[in-house]
């Protein structure tokens, strides 16, 4: 060995190396530490030597092959606490000392906040797979609860949502605690009595709030005394209020109770906000399909209230027009001709068979009928045989080859538009014949419903410019082509030259969907609807 420069011994070498070295007997008793490793054991050197090492010491060790995720082939990580308050991870590497029997020498150094970065990404990580899934509000938020006690090692978490009224806060999610159902009762009566709630502080500021030593304070507080038994719960000491915020506005908070020794500083404010996100995105989106079940229903309210009022309502007063005409000749005294009975008798035969037929087709458009499997074309038969039994229309259908290529999801939204068109005709029409046709040509999917009834009327000959009464005062047409356009196609509703109207769906499909990938709706932004 060529050594340049002043001579350095290897004892003074090993004692001011950076990483913690240590020589462990064979009862696995420290012997000898380093400065460094006396600073991460946080214990004075007297009382470190003869005291049990967090080390399991391996007499053959092995070096295994690296695996994908892994830091080192022999690396270790073991867990100090070697006073109240004080937690560390060591990684560390054992070897046998030569001609020494049973000693072993270990370097060590501590990776507790590299880990704990590491469990907080995960965290994060997990949290956005729990938004994918399709559970309820509260279960996503008490599994982002769970994920933040467990990435910190916190005491207790809770997540608090505005309600409906958007007046009061309430618990949707949370870990470490019991339910407790009068917990907000008790809040109620703490405030009343003079305790301060820093959460509304951070709710009001739209900041984050970090309380030191809150259990202590609230223990002292007597206005806190109705929650002295639930917060005592819990071993806990720091307390820190996180806001979510959902498009600049407060839409609740997240609330952690930290472990008695933690200190909440940048990185763990920082790493409550990121979860927070999380937690704002869930209830946002909950809120979001809320108002848009909302609507459908509004929707759907408004189409029954038309349909009944457009076909049925009218009906049953022509109805009651009948059996008062009846009473007006019944109450002359005349003897009345049996032919005027029979043809009144006709007309509201008629009339109650048609509200009959209608109601009936109200109820099956209303009925749940997701295309059955094995396909689409098995559902289309399906709802022609029951449209011919119901109004006794005379349906040609014409399928080609390739609708087993139509995804699932696409599939829905064809038969409901192709649904609807049928329940146009049958209502608006006044048709004998209906044609479709289906089929798969050059990566598009094409559907066409012609009939011969009275066509779109006056006025109303060019293209698909619909309004009125036609197909269902424009809602119908709508819908289609709201479904439609979910896949990038277009709906067109056109005159036929020999009478009558024609309905037809274009869809493009890309090679994915013929080969059995899961389709994807087009994102069409904030385009403009018809």
């Amino acid at each position: 060995m060529v050594e340049a420069g002043p001579f350095v011994s290897w004892s003074t070498l090993a004692r001011h190396a950076p990483d913690g070295l240590a020589v462990v007997d064979p009862d696995g008793l420290f012997l000898q530490l380093n400065d460094a490793a006396v600073v991460l054991c946080a214990r004075p050197l007297d009382d470190l030597i003869g005291m049990p090492a967090p080390f399991e010491l391996s007499r053959n060790p092995q070096v295994d092959p690296l695996a994908l995720l892994d830091e080192g082939g022999t690396e270790q990580v073991c867990l100090w606490a070697p006073v109240a308050g004080v937690r560390r991870e060591f990684a560390y590497r054992t070897r046998p000392l030569p001609d020494h029997s049973g000693l072993t020498v270990v370097t060590f150094r501590d990776v507790g906040e590299e880990r704990h970065r590491q469990r907080r990404v995960t965290a994060i990580a997990r949290a956005s797979a729990t938004l994918a899934s399709e559970g309820s509000i509260t279960a996503t938020l008490d599994a982002l609860a769970g994920e933040v006690l467990q990435a910190d090692a916190l005491a207790g978490v809770q997540i608090l949502t505005l309600d409906r009224s958007g007046e009061a806060l309430r618990i949707m999610g949370s870990a470490g605690f019991r339910r407790w159902p009068d917990f907000f009762e008790r809040l109620v009566q703490c405030r009343e009595r003079g305790a301060g709630l820093r959460m509304l502080d951070a709710f009001e500021q739209r900041e984050p709030v970090v309380v030191a030593d809150r259990w202590a304070s609230i223990q002292e507080d007597p206005a806190w005394q109705p929650l002295h038994e639930y917060l005592g719960e819990l071993d806990w000491n720091w307390f820190a209020s996180v806001p979510l915020l959902v498009r600049g506005r407060s839409a609740g908070i997240l609330n952690a109770f930290f472990a008695p020794g933690q200190v909440v500083g940048g990185r763990a404010v920082e790493f409550l906000e990121a979860m927070a996100e999380q937690a704002a995105v869930a209830v946002d989106y909950a809120s979001l399909l809320q108002n848009e079940r909302e609507l459908a229903r509004r929707g759907e309210r408004q189409k029954l209230a038309r349909d009944l009022h457009d076909s049925i309502v009218q009906q049953v007063f022509s109805i009651g027009m009948q059996a008062k005409s009846m009473a007006v000749l019944g109450g002359r005294g005349d003897t009345v001709s049996a032919d005027s009975v029979r043809r009144i008798a006709d007309e509201v035969g008629l009339l109650a068979r048609t509200v009959l037929a209608d109601l009936r087709a109200m109820v099956h458009e209303l009925r749940p009928s997701a295309p059955p499997q094995p396909g689409l074309e098995e559902a289309v038969r399906a709802l022609v045989e029951s449209s011919t039994n119901r109004t006794g229309l005379r349906f040609s259908l014409r399928i080609q080859q390739g609708l087993a290529r139509v995804p699932p999801e696409m599939a829905e939204d064809v038969y409901r538009i192709l649904a609807e068109a049928v329940h146009n005709v049958v209502k608006h029409a006044k048709a004998g014949r209906v044609t479709i046709r289906m089929g798969v040509h050059d990566h598009t999917l094409t559907i066409t419903v012609a009939d011969d009834g009275r066509g779109l009327g006056a006025g109303r000959a060019g293209g698909d410019e619909l309004g009125g009464d036609e197909l269902g005062g424009g809602y119908g047409l709508t819908s289609m082509r709201e479904r439609a356009e979910r896949w990038g196609g277009t709906v067109c509703v056109r005159p036929r030259k020999a009478g009558g109207t024609a309905v037809s769906a274009v869809l493009p499909l890309t090679p994915s969907d013929e080969e059995g990938v899961p389709a994807t709706p087009v994102d069409r932004g904030n385009e403009a609807r018809p």
